[in-house]
C-alpha cells in the first residue's frame, strides 16, 4: 500500500500569499496579502498543502515512495541511458545525508529498499560518500552522481530533492552554445529568471577532480535555481520536495524539445515571446513549492496504479534509523 500521511491546509502554513487582480491594461499583476497560490488556481475547493507525517520513519517512507515513483515515471519517458541519471533525496531525520539511486539498475525496476543512504561529504578512504544504509542490492554508488549532489544539497539547504539526467532534448539543447531557453509558453515560465541558470565549462565526465566540478555546478545553480542546463552534459533539477523536482526536470525536458522544434520550423513566423511583465507573474502563480508538489501526483498517481504498489517494498518499521551505524530493518 502507498504510504499515508497527514495533510495541511496550505492557508495555515508559512507560504507565499498571492492576490490575482486585473489592472487596467488587462494584465495580471499580484499583490502578496491575500490568497495562496494553489487557492489562486483552485475553483470549488481547493488542493490540500504539502503532507506532514508524525515520526522520521513514515516521512522517509514517503519521500522514497515518491522517488522510486519518479524513476518509473523517468523509465516510462525514455530518461535511461546506461548507467547515467540520477536522483537524490535528501533524509528528513539527518539533513547531512541523501538518498540515491544504487549504480546500474534500470529505473523501471527499482524499489524503495534498493536505494543508498551516503553522506554528503567525502569519506577519509574514497572520493565520495560513505554509504551507511540501505542497498539491497549491495551495488555501489555513482561516484560523479555523488559529486554534483552532495554540493547541491551542501550549497542549498532549501533543497531536499535533485534530478540530473542525459535526456535526448536536453542534451540537444545544451549543445546550442549555452543558450537560455526563452519564454515562449506558459510552462516553460516556471523557469523565469534566475529560476534557471546554465553551466557551461564541462569539463568531461565528472571523475578526477569531481568534488571540485561538483562544487562548481552548485554555484552556478546559485541560491534561487529551479533548473539547470549544463552544456554538453545534461539537465539538472532541484526542489524542496522530490515531487517538485521531478515535475521540474521533466517540464525543463519538454521545454527543450519545444524549443528545439520551434527553432526546426523555419517558415519564417514571427515567433512570440511572453513578455517579462507577464512571465513574472505566471512564475509567481505557479512556481511555488506547494504547487510544484502537486504538478507531480497525478503521475505518481499513476505510477502507483501501474506497479500495483510493487515497488514500495518497506514499511515503517523497516525505515527506523540509528544515527551510529544507521542499523535497521533492511540494512
Amino acid at each position: 500500500m502507498a504510504p499515508t500521511a497527514t495533510v495541511s491546509n496550505p492557508t495555515n502554513g508559512t507560504v507565499t500569499k498571492w492576490n490575482v487582480i486585473k489592472t487596467e491594461s488587462a494584465t495580471n499583476s499580484i499583490d502578496a496579502t491575500s490568497e495562496s497560490s494553489l487557492q489562486a488556481i483552485s475553483y470549488g475547493g481547493i488542493l490540500p498543502g504539502i503532507p506532514s507525517h508524525p515520526t522520521f520513519a513514515a516521512h522517509r517512507l514517503w519521500a522514497l515512495s515518491h522517488m522510486t515513483a519518479l524513476f518509473r515515471h523517468w523509465s516510462r519517458n525514455g530518461y535511461t541511458l546506461g548507467m547515467s541519471g540520477h536522483i537524490s533525496l535528501r533524509d528528513p531525520e539527518f539533513p547531512h545525508c541523501f538518498w540515491m539511486n544504487p549504480l546500474a539498475v534500470h529505473f523501471g525496476l527499482l524499489r524503495v529498499s534498493d536505494m543508498l543512504l551516503i553522506s554528503d561529504s567525502p569519506d577519509s578512504d574514497q572520493d565520495g560518500g560513505k554509504i551507511l544504509a540501505g542497498n539491497r542490492l549491495k551495488r555501489p554508488a555513482n561516484k560523479a552522481g555523488w559529486a554534483i549532489h552532495s554540493a547541491v544539497h551542501r550549497a542549498r539547504p532549501d533543497v531536499n530533492a535533485a534530478c540530473h539526467a542525459h535526456t535526448p532534448y536536453g542534451k540537444i539543447w545544451s549543445a546550442m552554445g549555452g543558450r537560455r531557453l526563452e519564454m515562449v509558453d506558459q510552462d516553460v515560465c516556471n523557469l523565469y529568471g534566475d529560476a534557471l541558470a546554465v553551466y557551461g565549462d564541462y569539463g568531461g565526465v565528472v571523475v578526477g577532480g569531481a568534488i571540485q566540478e561538483g562544487a562548481a555546478i552548485a554555484s552556478a545553480l546559485g541560491p534561487r535555481g529551479k533548473g539547470m542546463i549544463l552544456v554538453n552534459h545534461g539537465l539538472l533539477s532541484v526542489g524542496k520536495t522530490v515531487d517538485e523536482a521531478g515535475f521540474m526536470f521533466g517540464l525543463l525536458e519538454k521545454s527543450c524539445r519545444v524549443q528545439v522544434e520551434l527553432r526546426q520550423i523555419g517558415d519564417g513566423a514571427k515567433k512570440m515571446l511572453i513578455r517579462d511583465r507577464e512571465a513574472e507573474f505566471n512564475f509567481k502563480v505557479a512556481s511555488d513549492p506547494e504547487t510544484l508538489f502537486w504538478e507531480f501526483q497525478p503521475d505518481y498517481d499513476y505510477e502507483v496504479a501501474m506497479s500495483h504498489d510493487k515497488f514500495i517494498d518497506l514499511e515503517e518499521k523497516d525505515l527506523k534509523l540509528i544515527k551510529e551505524g544507521m542499523t535497521g530493518g533492511f540494512f
